[in-house]
């Protein structure tokens, strides 16, 4: 599986870099990614990094690729000290895959007992722009996260976006972009914490939470709306993934044509374009529920 977060790197002598392990989990996978995309920028060699981190070159290679024993967070302290990744949010999401790998907290502890202190009193404070953005787009975040997941992990989804973006935000700042290059980790994010069905995310738990049955008023309407809301979201998973989520945003979320552009990074006239090609595709397998006729405005 590869990862959408890791550009290619620069040629460079020596052992190569190989691809994630297929077992690594979403959580691991969230540092882990950037930590790999920092090492191909930084031009160093594997030989390099051994010598300036004292680990061989073969227990660097099994630690970028997510292969071997779970790291401590001592050595990936040392090594994200000579890639200059922001440590904070890296040990974050290296705490929470620690659990994910069934590391007790004690291990965790241990683990990192003689590099915390001094992690909480450096710099914990994302870059002004960083903080601007999240207050910006944060709320939003939310609402298409609750869509694919319950309120615990669309919480803890939301919090690592943002903490993978502080990683990258050099990068983020140097795109095109930087709304859509957010909305590109939040998708991947989200997308590796969904269950997925034949390559398709299952999301019809999120009927229950969807603008169409919020405005409910007569149960006795509620049991026919779920039924067609999880066809239509069974359909809807057939989707291409930007028309997906530019349904899901305009249809599940309630969200302008306007309000979907600036938060997916693209034109209106493509959000209006990815609607059309959506509705037409779902015309062609289900009928709309009449009360809503998609809910779009």
């Amino acid at each position: 599986m590869t990862t959408p977060f890791e550009p290619p790197g620069p040629a460079r002598p020596g052992r190569k870099l190989g691809p994630i392990a297929q077992n690594v989990g979403s959580a691991h996978r969230a540092w882990l990614a950037p930590m790999r995309d920092a090492y191909l920028k930084s031009g160093l060699t594997f030989s390099e990094l051994s010598i300036r981190v004292r680990l061989s070159k073969s227990k660097i290679s099994e630690l970028l690729r997510g292969t071997g024993l779970y790291p401590r967070w001592e050595i990936i302290l040392s090594l994200s000290s000579e890639l200059d990744m922001p440590q904070w949010p890296l040990y974050r999401l290296w705490r929470q895959a620690a659990f994910e790998a069934h590391k007790t907290r004690e291990w965790i502890d241990r683990s990192s007992e003689r590099t915390t202190a001094a992690l909480t009193t450096s710099h914990t404070v994302p870059p002004l722009d960083h903080r601007a953005f999240r207050e910006l787009v944060e709320d939003d975040y939310g609402l298409y996260v609750q869509v694919f997941l319950d309120d615990d992990q669309r919480d803890s989804v939301v919090s690592d976006t943002f903490d993978i973006l502080w990683l990258r935000w050099n990068d983020a700042l140097a795109s095109p972009d930087i709304r859509r290059f957010a909305w590109e980790v939040l998708r991947a994010t989200v997308m590796s914490r969904t269950p997925h069905l034949d390559g398709r995310p299952e999301f019809g738990s999120a009927a229950f939470d969807t603008v169409v049955l919020q405005s409910l008023i007569n149960p006795d309407q509620l049991m026919n709306q779920m039924t067609e809301s999880l066809e239509l979201f069974k359909a809807m998973s057939r989707l291409p993934d930007q028309q997906l989520d530019v349904m899901v945003l305009r249809c599940l979320c309630g969200f302008t044509p306007d309000a979907a552009s600036a938060l997916l990074g693209v034109p209106v006239a493509t959000v209006g374009s990815d609607e059309r090609h959506a509705i037409h595709f779902l015309d062609s397998v289900i009928c709309p529920p009449p009360e809503t006729e998609w809910n779009l405005a």
